[in-house]
């Protein structure tokens, strides 16, 4: 077996690739020559063709470079992973801002490797001086005294590793007997309904505890707001618990939710918990305003709490900065157990990145970062984080944004209302992301209010370098979309009943399409196919939507998936503007029944014209006996039918048949013999025009309902008007200064009469007026 080969079998053990395929069939991710047969096969699965195709690179490379490589090769390699291959379709990939402080937290990564590489002495020197001064630094930032540091890659690690020294510090017994000590009192850990999802589910799997062991604590109905945690109910918990044998061991509190940046009351959670001798875990995107001069009091509170977690890099800009945990206690054999502390080097060394970046920025300037982000929000002191949404709380109310306010919550809609608001939202941002990046919106889904639009600063102006202009564009650019949204969402009904109300439309009611609505074309054999396969309706429905593309309209058309069983469907946009229901419903009625009828037409055609081929050959049989009974058997003797033909000739006439495919019968081709041209048969039916649209104004688009008053006339109809009574004064003056002899009916009846070209123009006008001339035209109107 080549080397290759038996790479390519070690790797394949670790994914599961080395499994034994059918007797004659192999995978495509094995190396080496392959059969035709073995060529052909393709996994179908695009995950797995993926990874075999980058297994077969790297297997190629390594074959290819057994020297190795230079630098320039290998740079170049990265640099096409990052952007991708050149044979795939590009994709906007926005670096993040990296400015210098950036560029000092990226230096800490490389710079950690050379360090690492000196001699212990050296190094246990450099980094204890490391990591005490950046504590140090920390501390004296965020206003946390008499703390230790703890410095992670995962944001949620910190407090798996402060869960574990809570569990050590109630549990004494917890390092000889391990989880025994655990099952006569179980721990119980109290997280907010608000906070982050799967935080509790990562925590019992780093901790080994069962789910039960996690109490969400309910937040505010009634008082405050309902993105706060419920001190009440959460007291009466923790008693249920202490009578129950349990052990209430941490409360995770939040200062600024995941969701929409509330802060819980810390101060109050901090009496509950030493009341109960409970470990207070504070985290949340609120603690970067302890930097700042001024601190509203639930945030000051937060310095007294048992442990908090700090995540400097996205509110400073450092690109690859790692999370901090400061935390209080007085044991280090407890903290060395429970993870907090190491003696290694290299874990010390994580603090390096920030202990340049701090020096490099020094505390004005992370004091100057914090308060332009929070001064991006015009309520900074309450939180610097700003959550609304478009909703129509109302049946008949105009439509609005709400933004979501610390204080309370009320619930914008249910049911259908609150599912059509939540797509809208979804749409505007994605509108609002693609028109103003640098902003950094977010789109969330909130239990309560549903889809919302989050603007936080502090955890994106630092790294995309937002600024106050990047936050007026964004107003602007709400207001320019508010008439879209409110135009759309009162459309919907009136789509809904005009589809529901039109023969041959089906409506579909689909709450996540942020558009006027769906609709589906119900052609005859509709009912006869299945979800699976419909060939004909999705034909009928793709010709449709491009029929309505080619209108050159505002309104945007998909053809959509299927949807709780409804087949193809075309899926109509957003409306920028007033939108004719009626003209635009019956386009699609009418459009797809001509889709619809010419198909059919084309194929009863192929049937008609096997009939018509086997009826011409039966007759050109006929004819040809006939002509044998006529010209007699002698005739058809070779050498005597041509001396018989050359003393007696048969004035035989030619006899053909022709296939008329607009009348569907048989003709006779006698006629194109005789007069040498071929005969026109009967003329076609006119084709029903259901598509003709409504008489529009000039640069009037379709489905747009006209105006009133002057603004329905556009630019060019005005000029054309202007130009219209110019000529009709011309021509009245005309008259005016004009004999009155000219205008006596003794002498219009002696006028010559009219040539045949003339007449033959007259017939013409009065055939076609509407080719009539543009003076007289613009006459009538003026009349």
């Amino acid at each position: 077996m080549s080397e290759p080969a038996l790479a390519s079998r070690r790797l394949g053990l670790g994914l599961g690739l080395n499994r034994r395929w059918p007797r004659g069939m192999t995978g495509a991710i094995g190396v080496g020559p392959r059969s035709a047969q073995e060529e052909t096969i393709v996994i179908a699965d695009p995950t797995l063709a993926e990874m075999g195709k980058n297994l077969k690179e790297v297997m190629r490379m390594l074959e290819n470079s057994q020297s190795g490589q230079d630098m320039v090769s290998i740079l170049q390699l990265v640099q096409n992973l990052m952007h991708g291959d050149e044979d795939e379709e590009p994709q906007s990939t926005r670096i993040q801002n990296i400015g210098e402080q950036g560029h000092m937290a990226l230096l800490g990564h490389s710079l950690g490797a050379y360090i690492s590489t000196l001699d212990k002495e050296k190094l246990r020197k450099l980094t204890t001086r490391i990591l005490s001064d950046t504590t140090l630094w920390l501390r004296r930032i965020f206003r946390y005294e008499n703390g230790c540091t703890y410095f992670h890659e995962e944001e949620r690690e910190g407090l798996a590793k402060i869960c574990r020294l809570a569990i050590h510090s109630r549990y004494e017994d917890f390092v000889v007997d391990g989880f025994d000590v655990l099952y006569n009192k179980k721990p119980v850990i109290y997280l907010s309904a608000a906070a982050r999802p799967g935080l509790g589910q990562y925590l019992c799997n780093q901790l080994g505890l069962p789910l039960p062991c996690l109490c969400r604590v309910p937040c505010n109905t009634m008082f405050g707001s309902q993105h706060q945690m419920d001190i009440a109910f959460l007291e009466k918990l923790i008693k249920d618990d202490i009578e129950r044998g349990r052990l209430p061991l941490l409360l995770v509190a939040s200062a600024g939710s995941s969701g929409v940046g509330h802060t819980d009351k810390i101060g109050r959670l901090k009496e509950l918990c030493e009341q109960y001798n409970i470990w207070l875990h504070v985290e949340g995107v609120n603690l970067a305003t302890l930097a700042l001069g001024y601190v509203s009091s639930s945030v000051l509170a937060a310095t007294k709490c048992d442990s908090m977690t700090l995540t400097p890099g996205p509110w400073l800009g450092l690109p690859a900065a790692p999370a901090v945990t400061l935390y209080k206690h007085d044991d280090p054999a407890l903290t060395l157990v429970a993870g907090l502390t190491s003696n290694k080097p290299a874990d010390k060394l994580r603090a390096l990145p920030l202990w340049l970046s701090l020096q490099y920025l020094g505390l004005d300037g992370i004091v100057e970062r914090i308060k332009h982000a929070c001064q991006l929000v015009e309520d900074e002191l309450s939180s610097p984080v700003v959550v609304f949404r478009f909703f129509q709380e109302l049946p008949g109310s105009d439509p609005a944004f709400k933004a979501v306010p610390v204080s309370s919550v009320a619930t914008a809609a249910v049911g259908r209302e609150r599912h059509s608001c939540d797509a809208l939202n979804r749409w505007l941002g994605e509108q609002l992301r693609q028109l103003v990046p640098m902003c950094g919106l977010a789109v969330l889904d909130l239990e309560v209010d549903g889809t919302c639009l989050r603007f936080s600063p502090l955890m994106t102006a630092a790294v995309l370098g937002t600024q106050g202009g990047d936050v007026d564009q964004l107003v602007t650019c709400i207001q320019s979309k508010l008439p879209v949204l409110t135009c759309t969402l009162q459309l919907r009904e009136e789509f809904r009943q005009e589809v529901e109300g039109t023969a041959g439309l089906l409506y579909v009611d689909d709450p996540s399409w942020p558009g006027i609505g769906v609709v589906r074309y119900e052609h005859v054999s509709d009912g006869n196919s299945s979800l699976e396969s419909d060939p004909e309706g999705e034909k009928i429905h793709t010709g449709l939507l491009k029929k309505l593309n080619e209108l050159e309209s505002d309104l945007i058309f998909k053809m959509g998936p299927e949807y709780k069983g409804t087949k193809s469907c075309i899926y109509v946009g957003m409306a920028s503007d007033d939108v004719d229901i009626s003209e635009l419903v019956e386009t699609i009625a009418v459009t797809a029944r001509e889709i619809e009828e010419n198909s059919r037409l084309l194929e009863n055609m192929t049937e008609v014209v096997r009939k018509g081929i086997q009826e011409a050959q039966v007759q050109l049989q006929k004819a040809n006996e006939e002509r044998l009974l006529e010209e007699g058997v002698l005739r058809q003797i070779p050498v005597v039918g041509s001396v018989l033909n050359w003393f007696s000739p048969v004035q035989a006439s030619q006899k053909g048949r022709s296939f008329n495919l607009t009348a569907g019968s048989l003709e006779s081709t006698e006629y194109t013999y005789v007069h040498k041209v071929q005969g026109t048969g009967v003329t076609p039916p006119p084709t029903p025009s259901g598509t003709q649209s409504k008489q529009r104004l000039p640069g009037q688009k379709p489905f747009k309902r006209a105006l009133r008053g002057s603004d329905a006339v556009s630019e060019t109809s005005s000029v054309s008007h202007i130009e219209d009574l110019e000529k009709v004064d011309q021509l009245c003056s005309g008259l005016e200064h004009s004999s009155p002899e000219a205008h006596c009916p003794e002498q219009i009846s002696t006028a010559p009469a009219p040539t045949a070209r003339q007449t033959e123009t007259l017939q013409n006008k009065a055939q076609h007026p509407e080719d009539d001339d543009p003076q007289v035209e613009g006459l009538e109107r003026l009349r």
